[in-house]
């Protein structure tokens, strides 16, 4: 291997960077949510049915990174708690629309808040300006690995 193709110091590897940023921010949100009973899937599924109300079940695996199997699992776990709301069958085709109850809806709030907190907490020290160059840089890496050829 030549060395222009190894990795290098993992501390300036972006990748390891990147994932020692992931790990971090997972589990101060882990700790965050766990006063509200919440697990970062369970909070991610309430944030998105927030702002996207009628998602799939397969949707809804999708943006919070789970599978559709585990996705069902959490989904069952809120519905149980009131939380969110399915319709016993599906209007047209198998899909499930799901819906926020205003349970949930008040739950997402406190979540939302304790989540914020923890962005706020992770990106102290960042300039508005850094923030965005940030977003705009990370949305880039993910469109790079993600979009095919």
């Amino acid at each position: 291997m030549r060395q222009g193709d190894q990795v290098g110091p993992l501390d300036t590897a972006v990748g390891y960077v990147l994932k020692q940023a992931a790990s971090a921010l997972r589990g101060a949100m882990d700790a965050a949510l766990r006063p509200l009973d919440l697990t970062v899937p369970q909070y991610s599924c309430l944030e998105l049915l927030g702002q996207r109300p009628g998602l799939s079940n397969a949707d809804l695996a999708r943006g919070a990174f789970v599978t559709r199997q585990s996705m069902n699992v959490v989904l069952q776990g809120l519905e149980a708690r009131g939380l969110v709301s399915r319709p016993a069958s599906a209007p047209h085709g198998r899909q499930l629309p799901t819906e926020l109850t205003d349970a949930g809806r008040s739950q997402l709030q406190e979540a939302s808040r304790a989540v914020h907190a923890v962005q706020v907490r992770m990106c102290a020290g960042l300039s508005a300006e850094q923030q965005r160059v940030l977003v705009a840089t990370l949305t880039e890496c993910a469109r790079n690995l993600t979009e095919t050829t």
